[in-house]
This record gives C-alpha cells, structure tokens and sequence, in this order.
C-alpha cells in the first residue's frame, strides 16, 4: 500500500518539475487586466508574497492569473534555464501569456505549491535584485519533490515596485542549491 503513493509522488514530481518548456500549450488562457492591489506592489515582500501566492494552489483551482500580471513590467520576460537528457544547458525564454499558456493546465490539474524557504535581496537606488530560493509540492502539506531559485530583477518607479525580468533553475543533480541562498 506504501508504495502505491510513492509510485505517484514520483509521477507527479515527474510531471509538475518538467521544464515548462517542455509542456504543450495545452489552451490559451485568457489572462483579463486588472488593476494592481496596493499590498501587493507597495513593498519588495508584498511582491514576493504575491508571486508566490498566484502560482500556488490545489488541483482543480484556477491560478490568478490576472493579479500575476500585475505585479510585472508589460514587456516582462520569464527564462527557464534547466538541462537537457545529455547535460547541456538550456534556456527557454518566455512572455508572461507563452509562460501562463504553458503552465497553467498542469498547476491546475496537478496542484502546485512554490513557497519561499530563503530570499537575498540586493539593492541599489531604484533597482533590486532577488535570489529567492523555493521549494515545491503537490500539496500545500504535502512532500517537498524540488527546489530551486528563482532570480527577480524589480525596480521603483517613484510609486510602485515592477519585477522587470524572472529567471529559474531547478536543483538538480551537479546543481544544488549553495548554503547561502539557503540561509547556512
């Protein structure tokens, strides 16, 4: 009986942690416009709560996508760096609708849970950069199946903080996570 949850645990993980590159868009997603909630542009953590938030859910919940949009530049872009079977390095760059397209039906289906465990900020004027290593479940109690770090380049318009750029790469085998972007 044990191993029955295993086997789909680790087809899960399989499923949930492949590159989003990788999946099909499965649907356009119609993502409307919406105006920015001040909680979540005011500050560096009400960004970072925020981004967390919108992608995080249980199977069968529709992601924010709306309120995601929000929080970034209008010519925001998402890369995806992972490596492919041999090894080799890749990047996948994304806009937010191709990212949104790619990985809402399998968040939905699945369950997705990202959450922050440690987060390095570095700023300068009006700039900021963010380091901010996750971890991720199927479950929002559920076994962590991965981790990773996520790098968010955010800047201040004199009213609002906008992510600019988003960047990941999953831990992986000759890739883990180095202590201090786990808080060691």
């Amino acid at each position: 009986m044990v191993l029955r949850p295993l086997i789909t645990a680790f087809a899960l993980a399989a499923i949930v942690t492949a590159p989003v590159s990788s999946l099909s868009a499965q649907q356009h997603v119609e993502v409307p416009t919406q105006a920015p909630r001040a909680q979540d542009v005011s500050s560096l953590d009400g960004i970072m709560k925020a981004f967390y938030e919108v992608i995080s859910g249980p199977a069968g919940q529709p992601r924010d996508w709306a309120r995601d949009r929000t929080l970034y530049a209008p010519e925001i872009r998402f890369v995806e760096t992972s490596a492919d079977r041999s090894g080799k390095t890749t990047a996948h760059v994304m806009t937010h609708q191709e990212f949104v397209d790619a990985a809402d039906a399998g968040m939905v289906k699945n369950g997705f849970f990202e959450s922050e465990i440690h987060r390095v900020t570095k700023t300068f004027g009006n700039i900021t950069q963010i380091l901010s290593s996750y971890e991720m479940r199927a479950k929002a109690d559920g076994p962590v199946f991965g981790r990773g770090v996520n790098s968010l380049q955010v800047y201040w318009d004199g009213k609002r903080y906008w992510v600019a750029s988003v960047m990941w790469d999953d831990e992986r085998a000759g890739n883990a996570i180095p202590a201090d972007l786990l808080g060691q």
